[in-house]
């Protein structure tokens, strides 16, 4: 009897010891695998150094360089790029789910401290000049603002308040719902809604179009733009919250509020017409031709011009297959704004409290 024990011991001894073996044979690299893992690790690394480079620079009140954020973005760019590559080449390197709700196949959970780093640095360079004209409610003047500019487009009231849940979104896409700030990556793009100087003035050339109007309606919004006008005087409107808001609202998104009827049949989501509006922002020549078309999901962009600027927003951004696109349709490219996704959630949830204003 001792001896079957020992018989069975050494059995299950043997059996542990394949178990082990196996997975190692099994694990042996391919060119292509061992080229991707040494590519992330490279990357990984690299992302780490512009993060502690800033850091100390920030810390130690040295000057920063020209667009101090640019760096930092592209090495983000970069790591998440070698994970998807990873991840392409070795499947069972996908791992959890992570905070930000990055596909897993795109982000590694194990650096979220990292993106937090690089969202805290970013909040650093890009936080508002010293002359900059807040606002006490930024996020109800959002969508006070965009209402009313959608009442005057002639919008039914429903459909007005639709304007002002996306227009919402738009803040947080373009900012994360942090009024008068900087651009880390660009010298031209500023304000809550990041609207250059040429967009900043047509926006206020359209918005003297429907002021009387506005007025007529809505005397309360009224006055408080002739206040918010008066503090402006002088000064960059761009770095006071409600005429950013108000005059990026006019220049590119007002005329488009008189598509949201049909537009939220096409996407009932609220999140799927916040990244549409955003594509307004990111490239609108083609968004309102793809509205135009009839067909709007199915429209295709095949313009190299128009596929780099969707690169540049983080679309079509990540690993080479993602990259070697040389066209999209709308449907497409909506499913590839999952970097959005968190933004706009967040700007549901906040437009839930200002709602039963």
């Amino acid at each position: 009897m001792p001896a079957r024990r020992q018989l069975l011991a050494i059995i299950a001894a043997l059996g542990l010891l394949l178990t082990t073996l196996v997975p190692c044979r099994a694990q042996t690299l391919t060119a292509r695998q061992s080229e991707a893992v040494a590519n992330y690790e490279r990357t990984l690394g690299d992302f780490k150094t512009i993060l502690a480079e800033r850091r100390r620079q920030i810390d130690a009140k040295q000057p920063l360089p020209n667009l101090p954020g640019q760096a930092l973005y592209l090495a983000r760019v970069a790591v998440i790029s070698a994970y998807k590559d990873l991840t392409d080449a070795m499947p069972s390197r996908i791992g959890r789910p992570n905070k930000f709700e990055i596909p897993p196949a795109y982000f590694d959970a194990d650096i979220e401290p990292l993106v937090d780093e690089y969202s805290k640095l970013f909040e650093i360079m890009e936080a508002p000049p010293a002359g900059a004209q807040n606002s006490a409610t930024p996020f109800k003047d959002v969508v006070d603002l965009a209402v009313a500019i959608a009442r005057a487009k002639g919008l039914a009231p429903d459909h007005a308040e639709a304007a002002g849940r996306i227009s919402l979104g738009l803040f947080f896409a373009e900012t994360n719902g942090k009024q008068n700030v900087r651009n880390g990556r660009s010298n031209t793009y500023m304000g809550s809604f990041q609207t250059g100087p040429s967009e900043d003035r047509n926006g206020r050339r359209k918005w003297e179009t429907i002021k009387a109007e506005i007025a007529a309606a809505d005397p309360g919004l009224s006055a408080r733009d002739d206040k918010e006008e008066a503090r402006a005087r002088g000064t960059d409107h761009r770095f006071n919250h409600w005429t950013n808001v108000r005059d990026g609202l006019m220049n590119a998104h007002a005329d488009v509020f008189r598509e949201i009827p049909g537009i939220v049949k096409t996407l009932p989501d609220p999140i799927d017409q916040m990244k549409l509006f955003e594509l307004i922002q990111i490239v609108p020549t083609p968004t309102r031709s793809a509205l135009k078309s009839g067909d709007l999901l199915n429209y295709r962009v095949s313009s190299p011009t128009i596929m780099k600027h969707l690169r540049n927003n983080s679309i079509f951004a990540f690993g080479q297959a993602d990259r070697a696109r040389t066209s999209a349709s709308f449907r497409e490219i909506l499913g590839a704004m999952w970097l959005f996704k968190r933004k706009f959630e967040k700007a549901m949830a906040k437009y839930a409290e200002i709602k039963p204003r």
